[in-house]
């Protein structure tokens, strides 16, 4: 996409294109992008929430691109995003992205059984697309979903394999900020898709109202 921003949150090409308009997607991105820098201590609260406002009421990428000319390219946010990665592993640990890892635009995946875990929850999305190459034999592939991140499993050829796939409960007007689809093939073991599991505090507000004491009933 024209105008797309890196993790740097710098936009790319606007130097001879700022007047365009801005898409959902680059909006979306700059926003991710804001999140680390705050996270990396280079915004306070208040600046956050005044360059959000700004970031998603924009009409050009030239007014995205001002949102982070004072920033540097450090941390989190100065990450390259890659094009491909490509994970092996044989019998050994656990594979796991978490916390705020870049999301390429495709990860090919091979791995006899180890655990495999993709969760989406903070990580920084640069593409709107992320194919996932899949030839997975045993073990769990599992993927951590988040409002705006939708799995396609339609790809992926199960062999002795079974999918589990409970969508994150989203708004109905919320975009679709990642597409991941899945390809190839997956024998023996699962593939779950779930959004995040839900903190104590949150299982706590959740819980049903315990009933009143017998003398009060």
């Amino acid at each position: 996409m024209s105008g797309e921003i890196a993790p740097t949150g710098k936009a790319v090409g606007l130097g001879s294109s700022p007047g365009l308009r801005a898409s959902h997607a680059d909006r979306d991105r700059m926003v991710d992008v804001l999140r680390v820098a705050a996270g990396d201590g280079l915004l306070t609260a208040d600046e956050l929430d005044e360059r959000l406002e700004v970031a998603l009421s924009a009409r050009t990428l030239g007014e995205l691109a001002a949102l982070t000319a004072d920033l540097p390219s450090v941390g989190a946010a100065g990450a390259e995003a890659k094009d491909t990665v490509r994970i092996e592993q044989v019998h050994s640990g656990a594979v796991e992205r978490v916390g705020r890892w870049v999301v390429p635009r495709r990860l090919e995946l091979a791995v006899t059984f180890c655990e495999v875990t993709l969760d989406f929850t903070d990580a920084l999305i640069t593409h709107d697309t992320l194919r996932v190459d899949v030839g997975m034999t045993g073990k769990t592939l599992t993927l951590v979903t988040r409002p705006g991140v939708v799995v396609d499993t339609d790809g992926l050829r199960l062999v002795f394999c079974k999918v589990k796939h409970r969508p994150t409960p989203t708004h109905p007007n919320t975009p679709v900020t990642l597409r991941v689809e899945l390809v190839g093939e997956k024998t023996h073991g699962r593939v779950v898709v779930r959004p995040p599991r839900r903190t104590f505090g949150q299982w706590l507000l959740r819980r049903p109202a315990a009933p009143p004491p017998a003398e009060y009933r």
